[in-house]
């Protein structure tokens, strides 16, 4: 049984916004994501952007970090 994980809204938007200002995906950005993906409720354009960035991260233009925040 999973924990009870719920996403903040906005939240998709925030990671995206960062991701692209810094180049790396943080350990409280990939949470987010995490949430995102087992959240069923998520809206259509949500979903995109967090498979959008997880498609960079595949294609290595996100580099994942392993700190809380990029300074």
């Amino acid at each position: 049984m999973f924990p009870q994980l719920q996403l903040l809204p906005g939240a998709i938007s925030d990671i995206l916004a960062s991701v692209t200002e810094t180049g790396f995906l943080t350990v409280s950005d990939r949470y987010g994501l995490m949430a995102a993906v087992l959240d069923d409720s998520l809206d259509e354009t949500d979903r995109r952007s967090a498979n959008r960035l997880l498609r960079a991260v595949l294609r290595g233009r996100v580099q994942i970090e392993d700190e809380l925040c990029v300074a």
